[in-house]
């Protein structure tokens, strides 16, 4: 009789290789153990739980054929959170009609005053100003200051080199310095 590991204690590596056979039970506690790093990352790009729920659903359904294409070549993480961020930028496609009237419908409860002009709290203020920031410069402060990645690290998840990761991260501070002082934050 067969010694099965247990799948709690198989490492990302093994539970790939037979998640990528076929083996329902390693794809799931692959998904389990990595959830949180998935909607944690989908929360801080678009910054409603909402929102990045369901982005983490709709990874977690890619997953299952994505998968066969991980090649391992750098950690898995990092490949997940390229799938993450194309599964974000999908959904922002997908509802920028829908953000128009959400949007529409902030001017006119402002006006009215019946809403907060600003987030109340500083941290969630300058995460609202990320989120303001163009593609690029916001994945790589997300992925560098959201994540605790290397600038090495997220140039692998962006698939750009490291150096314009640390171009991004400085032209991303200036914007930010430039957006959070219209706001009044700074």
């Amino acid at each position: 009789m067969a010694m099965m590991l247990d799948e709690s204690e198989a490492s990302d590596a093994e539970l790939i290789g037979r998640a990528k056979g076929g083996d329902r039970g390693a794809f799931s506690t692959l998904l389990e153990r990595h959830y949180d790093f998935v909607y944690r990352a989908a929360y801080r790009w678009c910054g409603r739980k909402a929102d990045a729920e369901d982005i983490a659903q709709e990874v977690c359904v890619r997953l299952g054929k994505a998968i066969r294409d991980y090649r391992g070549g750098g950690a898995f993480t990092t490949w997940l959170y390229s799938v993450t961020m194309n599964a974000a930028r999908d959904m922002m496609r997908k509802t920028a009609r829908e953000t128009v009237k959400t949007e529409a419908y902030g001017v006119h409860a402002l006006i009215s005053g019946e809403a907060s002009a600003e987030p109340e709290d500083p941290a969630e203020a300058l995460w609202a100003a990320v989120r303001q920031l163009p593609d690029k410069q916001r994945d790589a402060v997300l992925l560098v200051y959201g994540e605790g990645l290397s600038h090495a690290a997220a140039a692998e998840a962006m698939a750009i080199s490291e150096t314009t990761v640390s171009w991004h991260i400085h032209e991303a501070k200036k914007r930010l310095k430039t957006l959070m002082r219209s706001a009044g934050e700074v």
